[in-house]
């Protein structure tokens, strides 16, 4: 087998394969097996038709048509492999020489991932929070704390943001009653403008005994007529910030000591998130600098993709797309278009991580390919034997090396931008959270426990 390859507009290239008659004996054995088995002739059992008979019945026309059709996307792979083509479409074959006997010559446009340019890479500046906690933070988050143990007294006065009021709402559509929009001894935060219109502004002022009469036109099923009694008004009462509040709330005995587990939490948490913002930040602003639209195809399989996983995590929780759609209130066609919109995004960062990784020579050699299949069979509970062998079967070792090497660019890009802060200052980078760091370790669990943002 012979190739050759040749640019065509675009990111489209023609490849050219010739095949030797003398090559495609074998293939056409094997068809000729095939059909051996699956042609039913009266007279012979599956599988028994002799091939002189077969053959006859055919004709070799229709044979040939079958050996091209069983041989060529074989030829077609072998010959992606050999040229290290990547292709990111279906190819149109066009056989134009060899349909009815000799070699065979056929074409194959296909799509191919696109080599860009990146210009202006190596002084991108990103800014990230300081991971720093501010003067107030470490108060903010004791207050908190003290909103979970507070305790609630009635009051005789009106109500305002923060009181927590006992409603009795009624609903009604057209002088019927509105479904779902009736509730009595209802408990409420006022503030949280978690009801439906402009509850919270009308609420707010009112005393116990008070009746709020509104429309809400922002309510499930469309606008329906409330009535609201207020029955009570109450406000809460935190507790003192003392040693009896630290041990009530937590497994401390004294305040100080509450105080120091909380900053210590604090710290961890605005570091983690310093570390974060600067990764995501590198990434957009190198984004920023793919200038051209990506490749349709790219975004469509992208888009399949992120629909596949989507749809994995709704069947996890027992939830039809059609209920998420209703429960957040969004329309089909604006759901797509948000997740095509972030496959377009993450289309263009792998491009634009190929590109630089490309420039600066990071490439993935066989000790970081064993690592990385290392990890992944400890994840899975297989050996890496095991997960090469199902990587090789699979194809997917090329995928799993430009992975890698993505992993390479985004790391040395880190590396490389100039980080500051919301006041341009320049980043300590010492304060971020490092690969041996074990708070990375541990992000998923006990990071943010006790913390809020």
């Amino acid at each position: 087998m012979r190739t050759s390859v040749e640019p065509l507009e675009g990111n489209k290239v023609k490849l050219t394969v010739e095949v030797d008659e003398d090559e495609l004996r074998s293939a056409q054995d094997d068809t000729m097996r095939r059909l051996v088995r699956e042609v039913r002739l009266p007279g012979f059992r599956p599988g028994k038709v002799p091939r002189r008979l077969l053959e006859s019945r055919l004709g070799v026309k229709a044979i040939r048509e079958e050996v091209l059709r069983d041989a060529l996307p074989r030829y077609y792979s072998e010959a992606v492999e050999e040229t290290d083509l990547d292709v990111i479409a279906n190819p149109e074959i066009d056989v134009t020489s060899g349909s009815e006997g000799g070699d065979v010559v056929f074409d194959a446009v296909v799509e191919v991932r696109p080599e860009i340019h990146l210009a202006g890479y190596q002084g991108l500046v990103v800014t990230v929070p300081s991971p720093v906690p501010g003067p107030d933070e470490l108060d903010a988050q004791v207050d908190r704390l003290r909103e979970q143990f507070a305790t609630l007294r009635e009051v005789e006065r009106a109500a305002r943001d923060g009181d927590v009021l006992t409603l009795d709402v009624h609903g009604t559509r057209d002088g019927a009653p509105a479904e779902g929009l009736s509730a009595d001894d209802l408990v409420y935060e006022l503030g949280t403008n978690t009801l439906v219109g402009e509850a919270d502004a009308a609420l707010a002022g009112k005393n116990a005994g008070d009746v709020v009469e509104l429309t809400a036109e922002d309510a499930p099923d469309g606008a329906a007529d409330l009535r609201i009694l207020v029955k009570q008004v109450r406000e809460k009462v935190l507790p003192e910030v003392d040693d009896e509040f630290a041990t009530d709330a937590s497994e401390f005995e004294t305040m100080a000591e509450l105080r120091a587990d909380l900053e210590v939490r604090l710290v961890r948490l605005r570091r983690l998130q310093a570390t974060m913002a600067l990764r995501e930040g590198a990434l957009d602003a190198l984004v920023e600098l793919v200038e051209d639209d990506p490749p349709e195809a790219l975004v469509q399989a992208e888009t399949q993709e992120l629909l596949h996983g989507f749809s994995h995590r709704l069947d996890a929780q027992r939830l039809r797309f059609e209920e998420y759609l209703e429960a957040t209130g969004q329309e089909p066609e604006a759901f797509l278009a948000e997740l095509q919109s972030q496959a377009t995004k993450q289309v263009k960062a792998d491009l634009a991580l190929r590109a630089l990784a490309g420039a600066e020579g990071l490439e993935v050699d066989e000790s970081d390919l064993d690592e990385e299949i290392v990890r992944l069979a400890d994840q899975n509970r297989s050996t890496p034997a095991q997960l090469r062998e199902v990587l090789e079967r699979d194809g997917r070792l090329a995928g799993l090396r430009s992975q890698l090497r993505n992993s390479k660019a985004l790391e040395w890009l880190v590396e490389h931008v100039s980080a500051v802060d919301e006041e341009g200052n320049p980043l300590d980078r010492s304060m971020l959270v490092s690969d041996d760091d074990g708070t990375e370790a541990h992000m998923g669990d006990d990071v943010s426990e006790g913390v809020d943002e």
